[in-house]
C-alpha cells in the first residue's frame, strides 16, 4: 500500500490496489481514485526450487525474419503424465514426419548464440552471424561442410563487420572442435560465396591493434596507468610502416609496457593472454625497437627508462 490524497477525504490516505480489477481504491471511504490499471509485473509466480514440467508460458519467444514462419509453429505435445491417447500420438508422428523446414537454421542459431555468450560477444554481433548463416543456407552452399566451422567463421566474419573484433584463437576455442585451419577455410568459402551473391565484395572492416589491446590487458591484470599507457603507445605505432599483424603489434607494445612498470610480466604469459607466439613477440620487438622513444608515452617513461630495456 502507498498514500496519495483523496479528494473525498480531504486528506493523505493509504492505497489499496485490486489486482483483479485493476482499480486503485481510497482503504477509507472506498472511493475509486484510479480504474483499468495495467500491472506491468510478471503474470506468475517462479518456484525455482520445484521440479514441474509445467511451463506458466501463455506467449511463444519472439518472432525471428530469419525463419520462414517467423518462429510461430504449433506443436503437439502429449498430455503430462499419460502416454498419449491414439489421436495425440498419430498427430504427433505425422508432425514429425512433416518436420519445419527451419529446424537445421534454430539448431545453428542456437549454437551460434551459445558460441557468443562464450565469449561475451552483444547480441548484435551474434544476430549478424545469424544472417550471415541464413544467407549462406539459401544458396544451400552449407551442405558437405564442417558446420561447426561454418559456425565459427560466420562469428568471426560478424565480429569483424561490427568493429569488434575476435582472434582466430579465441573463435576457436569455442568452435566445439573445429581447428583454426578449417575456420580459415570456412571463413574464405564463406568470403567467396556470398561475394558471388552480391557481386560485390564482402566487406570485413580494418582490423587494428587498438581494437585487441583492452581485451588483451583486461586478461594479464594489467593497472589503469598501464592500459592508459599501452593504449597511447599503440595508437602511436600506427604512424610507423611496421610491416606486422595488428595482434602482434598489440602483443609487443602490452610486452614493452610492463617492461617499463613495476609489475612486469614474463614473455610466456604474455603469449598466453594473446595468443601470439613467443617467437614472434620477439621479432615484432626487433621491429618496434628503434621507434621506442617516440611510441612509448613521455609521461608513463623516463628516457633513462626506456635505455634499461633490452635490446633485441
Amino acid at each position: 500500500m502507498s498514500d496519495a490524497y483523496c479528494t473525498d477525504c480531504k486528506r493523505e490516505t493509504e492505497l489499496v490496489f485490486d489486482h483483479s480489477a485493476g482499480d486503485t481504491l481510497c482503504s477509507e471511504c472506498g472511493l475509486v481514485l484510479e480504474s483499468h490499471s495495467i500491472d506491468e509485473t510478471s503474470e506468475w509466480r517462479t518456484f525455482a526450487n520445484e521440479s514441474s514440467n509445467s511451463d506458466p508460458n501463455r506467449v511463444g519467444g519472439p518472432t525471428n525474419p530469419l525463419l520462414a514462419d517467423s518462429a510461430l509453429t504449433t506443436v503437439i505435445a502429449k498430455p503430462n503424465g499419460a502416454s498419449g491417447d491414439f489421436l495425440s500420438n498419430s498427430l504427433g508422428r505425422w508432425q514429425n514426419r512433416n518436420a519445419n523446414s527451419d529446424r537445421g537454421l534454430i539448431q545453428a542459431f542456437k549454437t551460434i548464440a551459445t558460441m557468443s555468450e562464450r565469449l561475451n560477444l552483444v547480441s548484435t554481433i551474434k544476430d549478424r552471424a545469424n544472417e550471415i548463416f541464413k544467407r549462406l543456407e539459401d544458396q544451400k552452399s552449407s551442405r558437405g561442410r564442417n558446420q561447426d566451422a561454418l559456425f565459427a567463421a560466420c562469428l568471426y566474419i560478424s565480429c569483424r563487420q561490427e568493429d569488434k573484433p575476435r582472434t582466430i584463437k579465441e573463435i576457436c576455442s569455442v568452435a566445439n572442435g573445429a581447428t583454426k585451419k578449417e575456420i580459415g577455410r570456412a571463413k574464405d568459402y564463406i568470403v567467396k560465396t556470398l561475394g558471388l551473391e552480391t557481386g560485390q565484395s564482402v566487406e570485413m572492416g580494418t582490423i587494428h591493434a587498438g581494437d585487441f589491446m583492452r581485451r588483451f590487458c583486461s586478461n594479464l591484470g594489467m593497472s589503469h596507468q598501464a592500459v592508459k599507457a599501452a593504449q597511447e603507445a599503440v595508437q602511436k605505432s600506427e604512424e610507423f610502416d611496421i610491416r606486422r599483424s595488428p595482434i602482434s603489434i598489440a602483443a609487443v607494445v602490452i610486452y614493452i609496457i610492463t617492461q617499463l612498470s613495476d609489475d612486469k610480466k614474463p614473455l610466456k604469459e604474455i603469449s598466453l593472454a594473446t595468443g601470439v607466439a613467443e617467437g614472434t613477440i620477439r621479432n615484432s620487438y626487433k621491429d618496434l625497437y628503434p621507434h621506442l622513444q617516440k611510441i612509448a608515452p613521455s609521461w608513463y617513461a623516463k628516457e633513462e627508462d626506456l635505455k634499461n630495456l633490452s635490446s633485441p
